[in-house]
């Protein structure tokens, strides 16, 4: 009974394997598998030009979807998925200048050159370290910085001392505060009250 059985169904296969709209259809679907196969090795290789900048890389991606035959690409891709860089150059590179404008935007914020906390643009002085930070201008009360020559409000300049008042009038060393004659000496010339000789009468010889 198997014995008859057997090349029957030995025949109906062949049958159908000799068929050509079968045989159409299986050189179809060999031809759709070879084509993705080649599209995956493309995408490995779109792909990792994203990833790197590294110029042999993606062509190594390429080749190692290749080697593995249509028959086992799909593998290929799975491993290839894996040990592929996370980030693209792209993503890497916003992220990098997010972090760089993170950065700049902290320096620019005001803080103490001591103990490095942040501080208040009108502080004179870090509350944590003690530290100053500003100082009054004694010209405007505007303040200014540690490093500052003159205000930059006032035109102040602080290198420069102060000119010291004149207290006495020239010639009055010996006299007040204002020139004033001491007691029992004469008034010096000049001196208000003080008459003038020609108006006295007489002249100086």
């Amino acid at each position: 009974m198997f014995d008859t059985i057997g090349p029957q169904i030995q025949q109906a296969i062949d049958g159908i394997v000799g068929n050509p709209i079968v045989q159409l259809g299986v050189r179809a679907v060999l031809i759709y598998v070879v084509l993705i196969w080649l599209a995956s090795a493309f995408w490995a290789f779109r792909d990792m030009q994203q990833r790197t900048a590294n110029p042999v890389a993606p062509y190594l991606a390429a080749a190692f979807i290749v080697l593995f035959t249509p028959a086992l690409f799909l593998f290929a891709i799975l491993l290839y998925r894996i040990v592929r860089p996370k980030e693209t150059v792209a993503i890497a590179t916003e992220r990098a200048l997010a972090e760089e404008a993170m950065l700049a935007e902290i320096e620019a914020r005001p803080h103490c050159a001591n103990c490095s906390r942040a501080v208040h643009e009108e502080w004179i002085i870090c509350p944590t370290c003690r530290n100053r930070l500003r100082r009054v201008c004694p010209s405007c009360s505007r303040l200014v910085e540690l490093d500052w020559s003159l205000c930059a409000w006032c035109g102040k300049d602080f290198e420069r001392p102060e000119a010291p008042v004149a207290a006495y009038l020239p010639g009055t060393a010996r006299r007040g505060a204002i020139g004033a004659p001491m007691p029992g000496e004469p008034p010096a010339p000049g001196y208000p009250g003080m008459i003038a000789p020609e108006i006295a009468g007489f002249r100086e010889p």
